[in-house]
């Protein structure tokens, strides 16, 4: 008792309670906000490489039918841009938070609105094309608000903890990946006619309980002082993806090159490689769902514990050795699976979404966050990482799956594919700015002295 009244006493406590307060605040709400925008995000990835293609193109050949699926699961990534461009602007401009609730409901609203479209058979092709519409909405959404979701978490975070604060909003993925891939293979374990005709629905229908639940939770997170500052100062930017593009276009082009690799890795495990798996390999689609499970569940520890790693030995050589481990790891990962036992393929798919991938995605926050100032960051970060976005993960599982025809159903091609976007990948890392905070000047005052 004598130690808390003595605290109590402290000149500046409050204040000092309240910062914590604020920083443990802003990564649990931004986590929590980033889990439910990608759980209606990938629930949709899995339901186009399981069902859409026989609800929305049942007129289509199975691998044509799987490939039109997934180039409605790619519109999303087309939309990322778009969602970065006008959510960066107005969270450079009128505050990050404000863009949160903003891209909560365009992600939870259209996800809702998918588990409503009638059939094919109901309305033809028209099902198809609001499925687009929809999923176009949702790509919007992820585009506005990965790059809300990190600055509110790095920027509301003290100094030396800023890839451990970075890298919650990160584990979003995980438990986001965890709830859709629970939800799936919950409804793929019924009769197929009753999977197809109103099961696969069910989980796209319960988001707007999440959304509800996100909604709450968000609007109690303060502003970011970082933009709270530039306020104070009357410093906003009037265009600044325009500033961006024109100041630092050299950053632009780097964590676009950084980024593409690792989001083509992470889409090629969990949608292509679930894919190749139940239609080139014939193995279930409940085994791989369960190995995609947990390895998620082994990446909300991973993630975290490569932030805190990352504050150690700085953010860009971590991001440096996890560009290593894929490029090194992307053939044993096609072999294990090759082998159709089922404890290799498991492992195969734990280690690739449990282990690689958070070495590459945990420390991306505070080192893509530190290329740009805070008067054009959520504006910088979110062109670039959303562009890579389309790049990879948008466009890489056609490519695989069209890698794949042409080795004759062998993935070599594919595996050259990946070993080439790493070797770029860690060009540009190596190009880029420390985020290592005692390494780094004040980025600020080189932005506003080049005004």
């Amino acid at each position: 008792m004598h130690v808390d009244s003595t605290t109590e006493d402290l000149p500046g406590a409050p204040a000092i309670r309240k910062r914590a307060r604020d920083y443990i605040l802003a990564g649990w709400a931004s986590m929590a906000g980033t889990t439910i925008e990608w759980y209606d995000f990938f629930l949709y990835g899995t339901a186009a490489a399981l069902v859409f293609n026989k609800i929305f193109f049942p007129t289509l050949s199975p691998i044509i039918g799987t490939l039109a699926a997934f180039a409605t699961y790619g519109v999303g990534f087309v939309g990322r841009p778009l969602g970065g461009i006008v959510c960066g602007h107005f969270g450079d401009r009128i505050g990050r938070k404000s863009m949160l609730l903003v891209t909560l409901l365009l992600m939870g609203i259209p996800s809702v609105a998918i588990g409503l479209i009638p059939s094919y058979q109901s309305i033809g092709y028209w099902a198809a094309v609001l499925l687009v519409a929809m999923r176009f909405l949702q790509g919007m959404a992820v585009g506005g608000e990965w790059g809300g979701a990190v600055l509110m978490a790095v920027e509301h975070s003290p100094a030396g903890l800023k890839g451990f604060f970075g890298s919650l909003p990160q584990m979003g993925v995980g438990f986001g990946l965890i709830l859709s891939s629970i939800a799936m293979a919950a409804v793929t374990a019924l009769p197929e006619p009753d999977l197809l005709a109103w099961g696969w629905r069910i989980p796209f229908l319960a988001s707007i309980a999440l959304v509800v639940i996100g909604w709450v939770i968000r609007v109690r997170v303060p502003e970011s002082p970082d933009f709270e500052r530039i306020k104070e100062r009357g410093e906003p930017v009037k265009a600044p993806i325009l500033e961006a593009i024109r100041a630092q276009p050299r950053e632009l082009l780097l964590i676009i090159g950084a980024r593409t690799a690792e989001n083509t890795w992470f889409y090629l495990v969990v949608a292509f490689a679930l894919a190749y798996a139940a239609n080139q390999l014939k193995i279930p689609k409940a085994g791989i769902l369960h190995a995609i499970t947990a390895g998620a569940v082994l990446s909300i520890a991973t993630i975290p514990f490569c932030g805190w790693l990352s504050d150690r030995i700085g953010q860009r050589l971590l991001f440096l050795i996890g560009l290593v481990v894929m490029g090194a790891f992307v053939a044993p990962f096609f072999s294990m699976l090759a082998t159709l036992h089922p404890a290799t393929v498991w492992w195969a798919i734990v280690l690739g979404v449990g282990v690689v991938f958070p070495i590459l995605y945990a420390p991306e926050s505070q080192l893509f966050a530190a290329q740009f100032p805070a008067q054009i960051r959520y504006s910088g970060i979110s062109m670039s990482v959303q562009i890579a976005g389309v790049l990879g993960g948008g466009v890489a599982p056609m490519i695989a799956t069209a890698l794949l025809a042409a080795g004759g159903g062998h993935p070599h091609y594919v595996v050259a594919y990946m070993i080439a976007l790493a070797a770029i990948g860690f060009v540009c890392t190596l190009l880029m700015r420390s985020s290592t905070d005692r390494h780094s000047p004040p980025v600020e005052s080189r932005f506003v002295s080049g005004l």
